[in-house]
């Protein structure tokens, strides 16, 4: 059965969403996460994606406070990002409480480095994120588009140890107009044996329900929850039936 991730996107400390990643489309949902982690643990959540969207965009770790108190408030397992550039920044978001660590930008540029993480820290401890935009992938908060193309990216890191890719179709982002089906059916086509998280586009449990009938094995959403566009009495009883 596919997993089933929230997410939490940090400005300033608030819960926000952004609409194709545009900064200047930024919809605020809450003023405090530790209470949306806590009312997502509530729901019967057991996973996390907290991405710290300060830190994409300046290059540094922001927002390591936030994950610190949801870290301490919950159970939830979370997978952190945004801003991680150093050794430093990896060690912190592992200290503040992160389960696992996503890996953005440094897996653009700078191969040997993310590569390093997955040897000291296990391939089951980092997410390799590749968030995509016109088949190339894009860094630093998804303002730069890079000369990377998706597969043969990916293919470099599984073929040196890699498991886990969260994998964002930056034009489906906050748009709820259905997830990138066609892109994740093509990835998980050519590296059958990775952990991919879809993520972008998510609106209503038909489209998760199109996800796991492809063979996704995870999802992450975010506005269809805080619109309360997802009925989740329908999305609990179809993964338990």
């Amino acid at each position: 059965m596919i997993e089933l991730i929230p997410a939490i996107d940090i400005i300033d400390g608030k819960c926000v969403r952004l609409a194709k990643g545009d900064y200047n489309s930024m919809t605020v949902y809450a003023d405090d996460p530790v209470g949306m982690a806590k009312s997502f643990e509530d729901i019967g959540f057991k996973r996390l994606h907290l991405v710290d969207l300060d830190g994409a965009k300046s290059g540094h770790t922001a927002n390591t406070k936030v994950l610190e108190g949801i870290a301490k408030s919950t159970n939830l397992e979370i997978d952190f990002g945004g801003g991680i550039r150093t050794d430093g920044d990896v060690q912190k978001a592992f200290d503040s409480g992160a389960r696992i660590v996503t890996i953005g930008s440094v897996s653009v540029s700078s191969p040997e480095k993310c590569l390093g993480w997955i040897e000291k820290y296990g391939a089951d401890k980092i997410i390799i994120g590749a968030d995509v935009r016109n088949g190339t992938v894009s860094v630093n908060g998804w303002q730069e588009d890079s000369s990377k193309q998706l597969l043969p990216f990916l293919d470099f890191y599984i073929r040196n140890g890699a498991k886990n890719v969260l994998c964002t179709e930056i034009s489906k982002d906050g748009m709820m107009g259905g997830p990138a089906l066609a892109l994740y059916r093509q990835l998980m086509a050519a590296f059958p044996c990775i952990h991919l998280i879809a993520s972008g586009g998510v609106s209503r449990l038909e489209d998760i329900q199109a996800l796991e009938a492809n063979g996704i094995p995870g999802v992450v959403f975010g506005k269809a929850l805080y619109e309360g566009k997802l009925n989740l009495k329908e999305l609990w009883a179809w993964q338990n039936a």
